[in-house]
């Protein structure tokens, strides 16, 4: 070791040379790898994507996209630079004019707000077939055209003859091919002459009465009647001449805007209507080939935008005074809760009622969808009517407004009655007139007659004097009410079984010859019952007899 560390550069382990030594055997090239095979690309199932640059309609709007275009009320806007066609802005949203249609068109018919739209959250396009809309095709390829030979089938609108052969067989049927649905063909009739002659009791009983307990019917859902649903009414009237209809959720609020709705849209009429279920019949000239073929709508289009329902301040309250009334309804219970896809028939006439006992009103919407509450609020508002004021913690808070009016105000039975001095009828209030039923007439008169009833010919009375009034009409009503007419029979032998007492007897049930009874008429005194008087007699007899 001594040694090595003398070295001037110890280097223990020695480094290879720079150049190999030269060797004996020649070098061979290396080869390249092998390439994989190139072949030519697949081609691919699905239509190639256009530029969105070259197509319009991707430029435009998208669901994504914040759209917002302020409009004017009734103005009309043409997509395509056609006056035929057009989107109207009017009272009662948006709706869409086509050339020939017998109305305008709208995606609901029945769930419209009855605000005017302040924008529009898309662009004005017509939500009908390719002609109305330049919107590329984006679907599938057409599916091939099929070998099996072709089917003939029993036209839609029945068999027999028609307007160019009526001498044909009615019993006959023809068959012809499948054609394409033509839509776009408004020819309407004249609605009188579709329905005929009005239906029988019996007619509607028939029709109605294998319907309870089908499933075969429309159901309307939250959007109200579509426009789709025409087409789908119609369907169902190919088969049957009444439809089915089921409403559940927030149409159901108001059923007599669903019922005007459908038949001034369809042309039917509703015959039966149980719940939220109607029956609309197709009427009886009704003719499935000669009906309006309506356009089908390709998406629903965006909801434009409306004023909202909350306001900081609403009508006839400060914000102070709003938000007073918004903690004090925290406190207050619901008057009901409301359930999913339920039935709200009732419920315009509960808010109502719990007005009459409080200013605030609060129902429970916990498991429906915001939006479904907030259009049950906004129909409440203006069938109730009333003033929102939150929609916190999916509940409904309403106040009843400071122009509210009972509705039992004019409540109050009249009855006209002759006067003892005049033959002029007397009014009982001297408020003005009001019309009374006769059936209700005869009732009250009835009443009066039987002593039942008085007539209050004083109105201006105080509390005290009004009580004793009525202490006094009951004490008395309840002496005429169980008093009845008694009839005594007694016998000289009183401790005889055979003696016995008939109250409210008829004195025709029993023969004028009997000798064992002897008719003894007793005048009871009035609000006394007879049994008392018997059992007084008897009491005073059974004394005498222990006397002696």
């Amino acid at each position: 070791m001594a040694i090595l560390s003398s070295l001037p550069n110890p280097n223990l382990f020695s480094s290879l040379p720079t150049t190999p030594p030269p060797s004996s055997r020649p070098s061979v090239p290396q080869k390249p790898p092998i390439q994989p095979p190139k072949y030519p690309p697949l081609k691919s199932k699905r239509p190639p994507k256009s530029d969105p640059s070259t197509n319009p309609a991707f430029n435009s709007h998208h669901r994504t996209s914040k759209y917002y275009k302020p409009v004017k009320p009734g103005q009309k806007l043409h997509p395509d630079d056609n006056d035929d066609r057009a989107v109207v802005v009017g009272n009662s949203g948006i709706s869409y004019q086509l050339p020939g249609a017998p109305f305008e068109f709208m995606y609901s018919y029945s769930e419209t707000p009855r605000a005017q739209p302040l924008a529009i959250r898309e662009p004005a396009f017509l939500p009908f077939a390719p002609p109305t809309m330049p919107r590329p095709w984006t679907g599938k390829a057409p599916v091939k055209k099929s070998k099996r030979n072709i089917k003939l089938f029993e036209p839609l609108g029945g068999c027999g003859g028609d307007d160019e052969n009526p001498n044909e067989n009615l019993w006959s049927k023809k068959y012809e091919m499948l054609r394409g649905y033509e839509m776009g063909k408004f020819n309407v009739r004249p609605r009188k002459e579709v329905l005929g002659a009005p239906l029988t009791r019996t007619e509607m009983r028939e029709m109605v009465k294998h319907l309870l307990s089908t499933n075969k019917q429309v159901n309307l859902g939250r959007d109200g009647l579509t426009h789709n649903m025409l087409e789908l009414i119609h369907t169902h009237w190919r088969r049957q001449p009444v439809c089915k209809v089921r409403c559940l959720g927030v149409p159901t609020v108001d059923m007599n805007n669903i019922c005007r709705c459908i038949e001034e849209k369809s042309g039917g009429k509703i015959i039966y209507r149980m719940g939220g279920v109607l029956y609309l019949f197709r009427g009886r000239n009704y003719d499935h080939q000669k009906r309006p073929h309506f356009p089908i709508m390709l998406w629903k289009p965006a909801t434009p935008v409306y004023p909202k329902l909350i306001q900081d301040a609403p009508e006839g309250l400060t914000k102070e005074e709003a938000d007073e009334l918004r903690m004090k309804g925290k406190r207050l219970l619901p008057i009901r809760k409301l359930a999913k896809n339920g039935v709200y028939i009732t419920l315009v006439r509960d808010v109502r009622t719990a007005f009459e006992g409080s200013e605030l009103v609060r129902i429970d919407c916990r498991g429906l969808q915001p939006s479904d509450y907030k259009k049950i609020g906004a129909k409440l508002k203006e069938l109730v009517p009333c003033v929102l004021l939150s929609f916190d913690d999916e509940q409904i808070l309403m106040w009843r407004g400071r122009e509210w009016k009972s509705m039992y105000r004019n409540e109050v039975p009249q009855i006209y009655l002759p006067s003892a001095n005049d033959s002029s009828p007397t009014d009982l209030l001297d408020t003005e007139s009001r019309q009374v039923s006769p059936k209700m007439m005869a009732l009250w008169q009835r009443a009066i007659e039987s002593g039942r009833a008085s007539v209050l010919h004083e109105v201006n009375v105080s509390p005290d004097e009004l009580l004793s009034k009525v202490e006094e009409f009951e004490s008395a009503s309840q002496a005429i009410t169980h008093s009845y007419p008694a009839t005594i029979y007694s016998d000289d032998r009183r401790s005889s079984p055979d003696s016995r007492a008939l109250v409210g007897e008829d004195e025709d049930d029993f023969s004028e010859d009997d000798e064992c009874f002897d008719a003894v008429e007793s005048q009871v005194p009035l609000g006394s019952l007879p049994i008392d008087l018997l059992a007084m007699q008897f009491s005073d007899g059974d004394e005498s007899d222990y006397e002696n």
